[in-house]
């Protein structure tokens, strides 16, 4: 019992904590602090595909703001032509090429893809037959 015993103090003592001067033990704190940088990441179309770029300098010939032949390339006279155009037209003409200026080319969005391009909404209805009586809003239809 006496050899039971001396481990139990021995337990009890070990387990206390170690007193110390806390006027001369200092704990420095040596995490930094990362620095996260921002990646700024640039959103929408960057660059013009070969394609339409051929397409808008064509539309741009036809309408005498560009000579030549189209290239495929957006260079600085499409560009120069395309910020014309739009100011000539009253848009602005810092963001080239603005979708206003395409859909006055003829160059807006393609309906293709429409399942029904006859009833899709894309633009205001079609004007009432010729004979068909004018819609009453507030009548129901039957």
């Amino acid at each position: 019992m006496g050899v039971l015993l001396l481990g139990c103090l021995f337990t009890v003592s070990t387990s206390l904590p170690a007193q110390t001067n806390s006027s001369t033990t200092t704990t420095t704190s040596t995490h930094k602090k990362k620095s996260h940088k921002k990646v700024s990441s640039r959103r929408g179309q960057q660059k013009i595909d070969p394609q339409r770029a051929h397409d808008i300098q064509a539309a741009l010939i036809r309408e005498h703001y560009l000579t030549g032949k189209p290239s495929g390339i957006w260079d600085d006279p499409s560009q120069k032509a395309m910020q014309k155009y739009q100011a000539d037209h009253g848009w602005q003409s810092k963001t080239t090429p603005d979708s206003r200026a395409l859909i006055k080319l003829g160059l807006g969005p393609d309906h293709d893809h429409l399942l029904n391009p006859e009833s899709a909404m894309t633009s205001a209805p079609p004007p009432p037959a010729k004979g068909a009586p004018p819609a009453d809003p507030e009548k129901p239809r039957q």
